[in-house]
């Protein structure tokens, strides 16, 4: 199947109990069963079943296979938000005295969150790029995961994953790969050797802008050593399911960051549509882009604009599409507030990927925890504008921007 028919015919779709179309909410927090014996049972994995929400439930169980099959992984763990994907699947791995790599151009809160890590014992390398050629001087014998984001934000550098991945295979280090920005519709980071992959699922998936959630999704790829990773010992008769048996069962359970079942609903029914969402939000942000960088004192960035270094590498790998995100340099703060507040249908606001067009002030919101050189190394400048490309009429969005943009220069 191609996309979108996997979106609505999937065999995940078909597991919806009498025939239904969307799976029913299981809005409780608890399951009995009918003896003592089945329900120890459940509680002890011998069988199948649901037993508390915090632990698992239906309607997320749908909704992590739907997006399990998507990425082509062999399982996934929904979370409570994108932040808490993070940090679990990184805590599932790390202790004190463990190294990670990650990218300079992160999302702000994920900087924040890389700081909080310190006081656990847990060091971040930052590299400028997640690049072979900047993350290998980064690497040492502590280092027991690379962190990067497919399509950085709003920074909007793009990792070429395949030789990323390679490179930490032969050094015997996972990568654990952000996809929010790009979506399996436009790459899917298992197929090109990423080992774990991260969703803010509140973004793309969801689509409408009325949940928060994350997912992490394994490939079940990577062989984790108990002599380098604590904790897998126990877990090594799960075999290819030892990360994600060690995860359910260990610090993801434990801290409670579990997924609401409406929430969970409400992102199966918004990933229906994130194939037709994607193809018109790519090609109104490419139009947008075009557009603007044709103006006189600002600056665009977006991937696949002709003097982008990312845009070859974003042609091969992401199927020819960049993405719905664009960031403007309008060349001070006070313009950059200007265009932002001479918008008529771009909301301000904090999210991306919903299906409104969305513009924010990055500095002063998202990034106002990072130093100046965070800011700048996650390509957040005072005069930044981040733009989350919407649905709308692509010739409507145009033409707004560019009144925007002319009206602040009076």
């Amino acid at each position: 199947m191609e996309f979108n028919t996997k979106l609505l015919h999937g065999k995940e779709v078909r597991k919806y109990p009498y025939g239904a179309t969307v799976p029913p909410i299981s809005q409780v927090s608890a399951f009995t069963y009918e003896t003592a014996e089945e329900l120890e049972k459940v509680f002890q994995n011998r069988a199948p079943g649901f037993s508390y929400s915090r632990i698992s439930n239906p309607v997320v169980d749908d909704f992590e296979r739907r997006v399990c099959e998507l990425e082509n992984g062999i399982g996934a763990v929904a979370c409570s938000s994108g932040m808490s994907a993070i940090t679990l699947a990184l805590l599932n791995i790390l202790g004190a005295g463990d190294e990670v790599i990650a990218g300079s151009g992160l999302f702000g809160g994920t900087i924040d969150l890389f700081g909080d890590l310190e006081k656990f014992g847990i060091t971040t390398r930052f590299a400028g790029h997640i690049t072979v050629e900047e993350i290998e001087p980064l690497i040492t014998d502590r280092t027991k995961a690379v962190f990067g984001e497919v399509i950085g934000n709003p920074g909007l550098d793009v990792v070429d994953i395949q030789r990323v991945a390679d490179f930490l295979h032969e050094r015997g280090v996972p990568f654990i790969a952000d996809n929010t920005t790009a979506t399996p519709y436009l790459v899917r980071p298992l197929d090109l050797g990423a080992d774990i992959v991260i969703h803010s699922a509140s973004k793309y998936i969801n689509g409408g802008g009325n949940s928060i959630s994350g997912l992490i999704i394994d490939s079940g790829r990577f062989r984790w050593n108990p002599e380098r990773y604590q904790g897998f010992e126990k877990y090594k008769k799960f075999g290819k399911f030892a990360y994600l048996a060690k995860l359910r069962n260990g610090i993801w359970r434990n801290m409670g960051g579990c997924l609401a079942p409406m929430n969970g609903f409400l992102n199966i029914i918004g990933m229906e549509t994130m194939g037709l969402r994607m193809e018109r939000i790519c090609e109104n942000a490419k139009r947008l882009a075009l557009a603007l960088d044709s103006l006189a004192g600002i600056s665009v960035n977006y991937p696949l604009l002709p003097h982008n270094p990312y845009r070859e590498l974003t042609e091969r790998q992401c199927r020819g599409l960049g993405g719905g995100i664009l960031t403007i340099r309008a060349g001070s703060r006070e313009r950059a507030y200007k265009i932002i507040n001479g918008l008529k249908y771009a909301c301000k606001a904090t999210n991306i990927g919903d299906v409104r067009t969305l513009v924010i002030h990055p500095a002063s919101t998202i990034y106002i925890h990072s130093t100046p050189a965070q800011q700048a190394a996650a390509g957040v400048y005072d005069d930044s504008i981040r733009v989350s490309v919407g649905i709308e009429n692509g010739a409507d969005l145009e033409e707004d921007f560019i009144a925007a943009i002319r009206a602040s220069e009076d």
